[in-house]
């Protein structure tokens, strides 16, 4: 096994508890034994310990759920992207028993000062997420000005049913978000 094998399994270690557990899930200890690395890969990875570790799964976070909605909204209209999106999500719930989160509000919430670009990863991150849904939205008939505000509230609205659906271990919030945002998003 590679050393490029080992970082790649303690970020997706890091990205799994920063979603299961939040920022003050991600601990060397937890990483570690989520992934099966060695305690000296740490650093050696890492050099700036748990911070760039936490740094880096958000970061990892961050671009994978960008292109997957980027992918869903080059390949389909407004409907398709959020019946597919709330899939990705609802699949993620379920799998994890309801323990996954989005990774991004994880470092929302848990953002710290000396946590370096965390605070501008999660702003550029939700503003790259809206810019997607805007030009689909666009692109399929609505004008600017509606799209940006339907593409804030599916932001807002995935996120919000997101934590009702860990908090009541079930997929509906997000089902009954899905279906109201796909009767806005109808609506030129």
């Amino acid at each position: 096994m590679g050393r490029a094998d080992t970082k790649q399994r303690m970020i997706a270690g890091a990205v799994a508890l920063l979603r299961e557990q939040g920022v003050s899930g991600v601990t060397i200890d937890a990483v570690l034994a989520r992934s099966g690395a060695p305690r000296g890969s740490v650093y050696h990875h890492f050099p700036g310990g748990r911070d760039e570790l936490v740094r880096t799964a958000g970061q990892a976070a961050a671009e994978y759920i960008t292109d997957t909605i980027r992918d869903l909204a080059a390949a389909s209209g407004p409907t398709a992207v959020l019946t597919r999106f709330a899939e990705f999500w609802l699949t993620a719930l379920e799998t994890t028993d309801y323990r996954a989160g989005c990774p991004v509000v994880a470092l929302t919430l848990g953002e710290r000062p000396e946590l370096d670009g965390v605070a501008e990863l999660v702003r550029t991150t939700f503003a790259e997420w809206r810019t997607q849904l805007v030009e689909v939205l666009v692109s399929h008939g609505t004008p600017a000005p509606a799209a940006a505000a339907r593409a804030t509230v599916a932001v807002a609205a995935f996120e919000g049913a997101l934590i009702l659906c860990r908090a009541e271990r079930s997929g509906e919030p997000l089902r009954q978000v899905t279906d109201y945002l796909i009767e806005l998003f109808g609506t030129p």
